[in-house]
Formats: structure tokens, sequence, C-alpha cells
């Protein structure tokens, strides 16, 4: 693990593509990450969207500030707004299995629906904090987004994220 830090955050979006659209799918992109031992120290904790780290917004801004990242506010067809960020470097080593590792999360996190990953993301976190029946307590917290097929995508998502191998293992929920 390494230090929570801007120079992470860049890591962490060069490692996913060279870019995140939308400040939720950084955090549930990071979560993963934590959990399954190929995390930067960024500690989370639970939110109304489910897993938050206060440390990795912080240190999001701070990268945005230091021109580590590009962070980009962008109009919503819906006439809300988003967020984008871009990294066009890795600025931290790692061992090479590390950083293919860590890459193939973050890639099937920057591909995936937000709403899915955050589903899915929410589900291990809970299960990794003791929750029992995490899809259970997803759909009931978030029935707005928990619909069945939603639920049944956000799933699938979770069992790609599964079938990668982590030096921690994913919590086996499902």
């Amino acid at each position: 693990m390494t230090e929570a830090s801007p120079k992470a955050v860049a890591d962490l979006i060069y490692r996913a593509g060279g870019r995140l659209v939308g400040r939720t799918k950084l955090q549930k992109s990071a979560c993963p990450l934590e959990m399954a031992g190929l995390g930067y120290g960024f500690r989370f904790n639970y939110r109304l969207f489910g897993p938050y780290s206060d440390e990795l917004q912080v240190a999001c801004d701070d990268a945005d500030a230091l021109g580590l990242i590009k962070e980009r506010k962008k109009s919503a067809s819906w006439g809300g707004s988003y967020y984008a960020f871009e990294s066009g470097e890795s600025q931290l080593p790692a061992k090479p299995s590390v950083a293919r590792t860590r890459s193939r999360l973050l890639k099937i996190a920057a591909e995936a629906d937000p709403v899915e990953l955050e589903l899915a993301v929410t589900a291990a976190f809970l299960s990794s904090n003791g929750v029992a029946t995490p899809w259970d307590k997803v759909a009931a917290r978030k029935p707005a987004k928990a619909t069945e097929m939603r639920m049944a995508k956000a799933k699938e998502l979770y069992g790609k994220l599964l079938r990668v191998p982590t030096p921690k293992p994913l919590p086996k929920i499902i």
C-alpha cells in the first residue's frame, strides 16, 4: 500500500485508462482497490452514496491544483453537471504485478455504468464491514437505483471484479 496522496490520485486515474468520468466513479473505483490490498491508503466510510473517502477527495483537489490531473466540470444533457478527470502518466512506482492488477480492476470500474458500480461496490463494502445480506441492504437503502435489472447488472459487474486475482480476495457475495 502506498501513501494516500495527490500522486496516488493521478496514478489511479492513469491506470483506469487515463480518464474517469464522475466523482462517484472515482470514489467507487478506488474503494475495491483498498479492499483487495492494492490500494493507495485511502480510508473509506459509508455515506449516502455508499463508500466514500474524504482523503481521496482532498487528494483529488490537491492533484488538480498541482497539475497532476485535469479536473473539468462539464454540463450534462439533463441540465446538471459532472466532473471528468484525466491523467497522462503514472505518478508512482509500483511492482509490475501490482500495476497490472490495479489497471485490470480500474478499467473494469471505468467502463462500468456508474449506478451499477455504486451498487456493486456498496454491497462489497457492506459485506466487508460485517453485513450478512449486503445485496438486500443495498436494495433497501437505494430503492430508486436498485431496480431488478440494475441489481442483476451490478452482480454481473461484481463478478467481473471477483475474477481478477488480488492479494486480498474481495468478499464473495454472489
